[in-house]
């Protein structure tokens, strides 16, 4: 007998998905850019600009695997799918946060390289580009960072251009001190700085992905709040068996048992449904509620159920 509502609150699909979009030119702009680099770092005997390149490879697979998980979440449910793709998103933030995290390690582990034996090269045409590195993931980062504010995967595509800017603006101060102070070591200090940075962002964006896709309660959600609000409506005699998840970014889902004290007829439940879905949506921004209603039922009254 359990019921199920769900709050549509204002999303129109007519507009073009502007993310997708920016993704789109972002992955063309860092193609180019890794082409570039790996040309001009063969011709240069540069590792840095060839680790660039790399890097900006790698920015160009998550760039990929965000644009896919933003088009594969747009998908309709089917029978087979009840849900959809709607994790893909998440799925792709913990994907790019991990590899952002390799990233980091590997970056490191070349500028502690780089410190023991530094190389001479041919610093000008390193100096180009990295300029050319610069402006294009400025350009990228630019596009990305409002819609990586608010969205998990599109912060993790963005956190990777950023960094490979970055990276690219360390190569090219080390390319400037190369060029006229024949100073070698600037750029590897950088990029191990780079590289803590990198970490610390990864780990974060592991930990909230992670959070989501394990079914954690989300952190503004207090159950035994939502629990004592609940038991205020009369006639409700207690909640239990409850369960709060997080579908994706933008989708809170709740489902308990509650025990009623009086044998009330069904449409009395729906109006006190009503109720209880307008409160947890205003006050704690669940949206779909599925409640399982009970009179004098033998089961366990326990909030949080143990298999």
């Amino acid at each position: 007998m359990g019921h199920h509502h769900h709050h549509n609150h204002g999303h129109s699909h007519a507009h073009p998905d502007l993310k997708g979009v920016n993704l789109l030119i972002s992955i063309v702009l860092n193609i180019g850019i890794t082409l570039a680099q790996i040309i001009g770092g063969l011709l240069s005997g540069s590792l840095a600009l060839l680790s660039d390149a790399l890097h900006n490879f790698s920015d160009v697979l998550s760039l990929m695997i965000s644009y896919g998980a933003r088009r594969l979440g747009q998908r309709k449910a089917s029978s087979h799918k009840t849900f959809g793709y709607k994790r893909a998103e998440i799925l792709a933030a913990f994907i790019n946060a991990a590899t952002l995290v390799v990233v980091a390690i590997i970056l490191m582990k070349e500028a502690i390289e780089r410190l023991l034996e530094p190389q001479v090269i041919e610093s000008n045409l390193v100096i180009w580009l990295a300029l050319i590195a610069i402006l294009g993931n400025g350009f990228s980062v630019l596009l990305l960072k409002k819609d990586s504010e608010h969205n998990m995967n599109m912060k993790s595509a963005y956190l990777h251009l950023l960094t490979d800017m970055m990276a690219s603006v360390a190569v090219l101060i080390g390319g400037i001190l190369m060029k006229y102070f024949q100073i070698f070591w600037v750029d590897a200090l950088l990029t191990m700085i780079i590289g803590v940075y990198l970490i610390y962002m990864g780990y974060d964006l592991l930990k909230e992905s992670t959070k989501v896709l394990m079914l954690f309660t989300p952190k503004s959600v207090v159950i035994q709040d939502i629990v004592e609000s609940i038991c205020t409506i009369e006639p409700v005699k207690n909640v239990h068996h409850v369960h709060i998840w997080q579908l994706n970014e933008d989708e809170v889902h709740m489902e308990a048992h509650i025990d009623f004290k009086n044998d009330i007829r069904l449409s009395e439940f729906d109006v006190i449904l009503e109720k209880i879905e307008e409160h947890v949506y205003h006050k704690h921004g669940i949206n779909h509620v599925n409640i399982q209603p009970e009179f004098d039922k033998c089961d366990s009254k326990n909030v949080i159920v143990q298999d």
